[in-house]
């Protein structure tokens, strides 16, 4: 154990570049610590630290040393942190922020049950399509549904993410349906105002990758008003089938180029990078992650 304390001492003091601030995150003097490292130096036979009045640097030994510490540190906190969360409850407010459209669908109606199962969690909801920062806002946790991009948050799949090309009978029985995704240009599209290709829809067929162009005379930021729209007869909407799979089996709306549609995203819950992830962050994850699953209700309809 003296070995552990010493080794946990000379890490700090490495990462914090100093006697002094080491000695004072540990709550140590800084005499204290230097002692801890002389010995740690005189038990190894070796020198870890070059040190001057100015500045302290790692000797090639040190760096290497240093190395290893510091995985043994954290595991040893992991360890204790993993038998302490066998006897924590979830606990606190829980600040979650979510896209409106799937959260107003698939989340808030499951919060009942959630919070009957830990009544100790309060939570904060932010229901908004924007991408926020998580950590300048304050966030312990957010569900998005995307390609994530490289990023210092951890990521859990909820769910596939599947999308649809549909419209309503009496649309298509109007129009005509397409055989191909290049047809859509000569259709009615109503356009969701955050997707990142804009009008530009992707497709993934047959032939590989595809992007067609297409017009309508209907944008809006949310995709419960463009599913309104398509049951009226409006246009063709690109839906996420978390929106509209229960209108698919009841036959009010009907999907069509079933083979040309993307699949390569999915849903996810996103929490900043931590060594210990909090008992009531987990509890929620752990709660959707259940509820949807690799086949969510929404496609299992009919």
């Amino acid at each position: 154990m003296n070995n552990l304390t010493g080794m946990a001492v000379f890490a700090r003091v490495v990462e914090e570049e100093s006697f002094t601030a080491a000695a004072r995150e540990l709550a140590l003097s800084k005499s204290a610590v230097s002692k801890h490292v002389s010995r740690l130096e005189d038990r190894l036979g070796a020198r870890l630290l070059n040190r001057t009045t100015r500045r302290l640097s790692l000797t090639e030994v040190g760096r290497v040393f240093y190395d290893r510490c510091r995985r043994i540190v954290e595991e040893a906190a992991e360890a204790e942190h993993a038998v302490t969360r066998l006897h924590a409850e979830p606990r606190g407010t829980l600040k979650i922020n979510m896209p409106h459209t799937f959260g107003n669908l698939h989340v808030t109606p499951a919060l009942p049950e959630f919070m009957a199962s830990y009544p100790e969690i309060c939570i904060d909801l932010d229901l908004e399509d924007r991408m926020v920062d998580m950590v300048e806002e304050g966030y312990d946790m957010a569900i998005r549904i995307a390609r994530l991009p490289d990023s210092s948050l951890i990521a859990r799949k909820l769910a596939p993410f599947r999308v649809v090309v549909c419209a309503s009978p009496e649309y298509w029985k109007s129009h005509g349906r397409p055989d191909l995704p290049e047809d859509l240009k000569q259709h009615n599209c109503l356009n969701y105002k955050y997707l990142l290709t804009g009008n530009t829809w992707p497709f993934h067929g047959p032939g590989g990758k595809q992007s067609v162009r297409v017009s309508g005379n209907l944008w809006a930021n949310n995709g419960e008003a463009l599913r309104a729209a398509a049951l009226g007869g409006l246009g063709v909407y690109m839906a996420p089938t978390f929106i509209v799979g229960e209108d698919l089996c009841a036959g009010r709306l009907e999907a069509v180029l079933g083979e040309f549609t993307e699949t390569d995203r999915d849903i996810y819950a996103v929490y900043p990078e931590t060594r210990h992830l909090s008992a009531k962050v987990r509890a929620f994850i752990d709660f959707l992650a259940g509820r949807f699953g690799p086949e969510p209700y929404w496609d299992r309809m009919g």
